[in-house]
């Protein structure tokens, strides 16, 4: 292609486009404080009234995971690992078999708004406790990654002032979050899962335009061993293989899936159970045409710079910023497509901000505030939720501060999930899997995982893996015109890691770094997950786990599977849920009503049948 051009810039179209979409979003934040009388309950606010159907719901699912750091983060790991990544695919549709099979249908029967008051009701109130903070950390912390991710890599193509842009985004979340509640989280995500799709097609159609067709961005990337779907290498040290990505894939996304409040708290505020499995099903549409759209923009940069890579050439300082620079180089005639790739790395970072967000406020609410002040009126109960949206909201701007001494993104944002995601969802497997686990299992089995997380986490963040685990694919710099002296517009924030990496090497490589802080870091969470789960098992046999009684509940049976099936048999049993008496004050769903919640230990064990 010869030498690339001179890069272009932003002009007044992008911000335009850009501030549009901050503006749509907090707009739909206005309509929805007002719309039908408003956030009246901290249940609207934080649950929209369960009330939502399938495919919002099932947008806002995919939006919020699909966070700037999948739009940045992805398409430079293709060009850097090459289509592996592609195996995520499979990967998806287990994690969400997985969640609407194993966890939607317990959590839904319950009708909890903090997935944290199933571990009271299964096990006590110190376990919730412990799960309560662990999410409450883990959001925080990853939050931070998300809002500092794109505004580093914009930053430093477009040249944003890189904390105006952090504070805006920080600040419109917050708005929109505090005024609407959860249904202008979903409605919001639903209009960023649009422009997310449209921000990646136009990059996909220019590219393929300006290199002859997507032919010949797959021939070159067949050239190039970017084509590496099949590698069955067993060994879980090396970074993505078959084998990593869909075990370790699997454990990592269910725990975000299946357990994380963020998402459960979506799929629990839908009309009934069916629209709840419905909208996880419909949600894997949306997972795989966005995991599509950006290997094939890994796919196109590796074509456009197959000769002259950016990043050896010094042109970035860090493969985040090669979709950007992309985008630039190939849009720069079309004002406003700049702009609306970035409002596209923009919207995953708000979509996934705004469900943090107010998951935070509604686990705050449940698991903190209503336990030690039970006499708060709904009225009081509604403005505090609004309040915890802005201390959540400040909190993680805070964070986007310290985020910016963090290395490499992708990585730094999905070990955190890994390290403490993966007990969690070990303790919700016990609870939900495991009959004779007791709550002294659970306690014992969260602090084992936890703490071997934590011990591989932090190893392989201090000990990075070597190149050979790593296998990143050639990156040629024979084609670039030395005469281009592109002006180092990237001078600022080198990633921390790359030095420390360097220093590390000349320390004598022990077996422990070499094998045990080599571990893929999709194992993280599979080690977590794992450990939690026998550590719990074990203990819970030895203290006498066998003698309890369950009411079945707050487990899975095979009534819960089963009665997918009931679209098919005669509609009555559909109905027949309401003819139940309801007592006054009771919700209509009969396996849940206010007495027996209220209720101490004692109650649920004379219910409880024998197991």
């Amino acid at each position: 292609m010869g030498a690339p051009r001179d890069i272009g810039t932003f002009v007044v179209w992008d911000y335009v486009v850009f501030a549009g979409m901050l503006l749509i979003s907090a707009v739909i934040g206005i309509y929805y404080a007002f719309a039908g009388g408003g956030q009246q309950t901290s249940k609207d606010f934080l649950m929209g009234g369960r009330r939502m159907t399938a495919v919002p719901v099932a947008l806002s699912l995919t939006a919020s995971f699909m966070s700037a750091v999948t739009v940045l983060g992805t398409p430079s790991e293709v060009y850097r690992f090459g289509a592996i990544f592609s195996i995520f695919a499979i990967t998806y549709f287990l994690v969400v078999v997985l969640s609407a099979e194993v966890f939607l249908p317990v959590f839904y029967k319950l009708g909890i708004t903090s997935t944290y008051e199933y571990l009271e009701l299964r096990f006590n109130k110190c376990v919730r406790l412990c799960g309560t903070i662990l999410f409450i950390v883990q959001t925080i912390l990853y939050t931070g990654i998300v809002i500092y991710a794109p505004a580093l890599a914009l930053n430093q193509v477009t040249g944003f002032d890189l904390w105006g842009v952090v504070v805006a985004t920080g600040v419109v979340c917050t708005f929109y979050c505090t005024m609407g509640g959860l249904k202008a989280v979903i409605w919001t995500d639903v209009f960023q899962v649009g422009i997310m799709v449209a921000g990646f097609t136009s990059v996909i159609i220019k590219a393929a335009l300006i290199q002859g067709g997507i032919s010949t961005i797959i021939n070159d990337a067949s050239n190039g061993g970017r084509l590496n779907f099949w590698n069955f290498n067993p060994n879980p040290l090396q970074r993505h293989t078959f084998w990593t990505i869909i075990i370790g894939g699997t454990f990592t996304w269910t725990s975000i899936y299946g357990v994380n409040q963020s998402q459960v708290q979506r799929y629990i505020s839908c009309k009934s159970r069916f629209q709840a499995k419905l909208s996880l099903y419909i949600n894997l549409l949306g997972l795989w045409v966005i995991l599509v759209c950006s290997v094939l923009c890994g796919l196109a940069l590796y074509s456009r710079y197959h000769d002259c890579d950016p990043w050896t050439a010094k042109k970035v300082s860090a493969p985040d910023q090669l979709m950007p620079y992309l985008v630039l180089d190939i849009l720069q005639d079309y004002p406003g497509l700049p702009g609306l790739f970035v409002a596209c790395a923009y919207s995953g970072t708000l979509s996934t901000v705004s469900s943090s967000i107010n998951a935070l406020a509604a686990v705050t609410m449940e698991d903190l505030v209503k336990p030690r002040f039970p006499s708060l009126s709904e009225k009081s109960l509604s403005w505090i939720s609004q309040g915890m949206s802005v201390l959540f909201g400040a909190l993680c701007i805070g964070m986007a501060a310290l985020a910016s001494l963090m290395g490499a993104l992708l990585q730094a944002a999905l070990s955190i999930f890994g390290m403490l995601g993966g007990p969690l969802m070990g303790l919700f497997s016990l609870g939900i899997l495991v009959p004779f686990a007791n709550s002294i299992g659970a306690l014992g089995g969260l602090l084992a995982g936890f703490a071997v997380s934590l011990w591989v986490g932090i190893g392989a963040q201090l000990y990075p893996p070597l190149p050979e685990r790593m296998m990143p694919l050639r990156l040629e710099t024979y084609g670039c015109n030395s005469t281009y002296n592109g002006t180092n517009w990237m001078t600022t924030t080198e990633m921390p890691f790359s030095t420390s990496a360097s220093q590390v090497h000349n320390i004598e490589r022990t077996p422990l770094m070499d094998n045990w802080y080599s571990l893929s870091y999709l194992y993280f969470s599979t080690v977590g997950t794992l450990v939690t789960l026998f550590v719990g098992m074990l203990i819970s046999v030895s203290t006498g786990g066998r003698k309890q009684n369950i009411d079945c509940r707050f487990l899975l049976t095979k009534e819960d599977f089963l009665s997918n099936f009931d679209i098919f048999k005669k509609k009555k049993q559909v109905l027949g849920y309401k003819s139940h008496p309801v007592e006054d004050g009771g919700t209509d769903n009969p396996a849940f009503n206010h007495i027996e919640l209220n209720g101490t230990d004692q109650s649920s064990k004379i219910n409880g049948t024998r197991l």
